[in-house]
């Protein structure tokens, strides 16, 4: 089994479920494009050091992917991650890294002979919905996407949806604003737990009602998993998110009060293009893959603050799980 990612958060995740289950998984990344990419590097070690894991640095976007392509599963969830990061010349990186990058691997996959090309599952995001209305988003919702990035998840389902109409097996996940262990430090909860373990106020965008399906990567993990298993019709695009959505401003009194600190606050501009709300619609989920998620946002949050603590009383240079 292939993970594209792997040293990125949900695919350091995917890829010790996998390895800890006992299979043969070929961890596929290249981290020094990361956002963060001392982040990246640390995580790829890690991944590294699991049980019948290989790895192998590819650049999507420009290597050779035939070692790629000739898996039996392909659990795509490289990117460029972000909002916010997508404007400006941060448009030009997203459609490298997400649009370039899978049209690529898809192209690789198709290549190979029709009884041996391997089943791929293609990470998305809630963010080509753009903001939820007064119910949860549902797979056949019209998309809107509202930034640079979504727009390039926007084109990487209509390119897998296009795979899959030349014969390739392919599944859609729309993940939900994902958190837990190893989230990346451009994330909200990330932001805010460093914030408050240093006692400083903790940065939020906008007035803290936009709400979120905050998932944790636990939940998203056996989602995928489960994706990667089931037989599901080629293309089929399914959300994987918590189906109760929360505003920011009562996730941060969650965090605070686990942390016993005072919510201190500092306001910064909203992002263009960050949804006001999003709100999986979770039935297909059930429906197809039996999944739906089981963490809640307390038991989450103390999942990932002890992980914050743990990894400030790790020496420099060592690494946490």
């Amino acid at each position: 089994m292939v993970i594209t990612g792997a040293a990125g958060f949900i695919g350091s995740h995917v890829a010790d479920a996998l390895s800890g289950a006992g299979h043969e998984v070929l961890a596929v990344d290249a981290p020094g494009r990361s956002l963060a990419p001392d982040v990246a590097w640390r995580t790829w070690a890690e991944v590294s050091a699991g049980p019948g894991v290989s790895v192998a640095e590819v650049d999507l976007a420009v290597d050779d992917l035939d070692a790629v392509a000739a898996a039996d599963v392909v659990l795509h969830l490289a990117g460029r991650p972000g909002v916010r990061d997508s404007w400006g010349a941060g448009r030009a990186i997203a459609e490298r890294d997400n649009v370039r990058a899978t049209r690529r691997l898809l192209a690789a996959c198709l290549g190979r002979p029709a009884g041996r090309r391997p089943k791929v599952v293609v990470a998305s995001s809630s963010s080509v919905y753009g903001s939820a209305g007064r119910r949860p988003n549902r797979e056949d919702d019209p998309l809107n996407p509202a930034s640079p990035y979504a727009v390039s998840k926007a084109e990487v389902e209509r390119l897998a949806g296009q795979a899959a109409g030349c014969g390739l097996r392919t599944v859609l996940l729309r993940y939900f604003s994902v958190y837990g262990p190893r989230q990346r430090p451009d994330m909200a909860f990330h932001r805010f737990i460093e914030a408050a373990l240093d006692g400083r106020p903790l940065p939020v965008f906008g007035d803290g009602r936009s709400s979120r399906s905050f998932t944790h990567v636990r939940d998203v993990v056996a989602a995928t998993l489960a994706a990667a298993a089931a037989e599901l019709p080629p293309g089929i695009v399914v959300n994987v998110g918590h189906r109760d959505h929360v505003a920011v401003q009562d996730a941060i009194a969650m965090l605070t009060e686990a942390l016993g600190v005072p919510a201190e606050i500092r306001r910064e501009a909203p992002v263009a293009g960050d949804a006001s709300r999003t709100w999986a619609g979770t039935g297909r989920a059930r429906d197809l893959l039996g999944w739906t998620a089981t963490t809640d946002l307390a038991e989450g949050l103390a999942d990932q603050i002890a992980w914050h603590r743990a990894r400030r009383a790790v020496p420099e240079g060592a690494g946490v799980g």
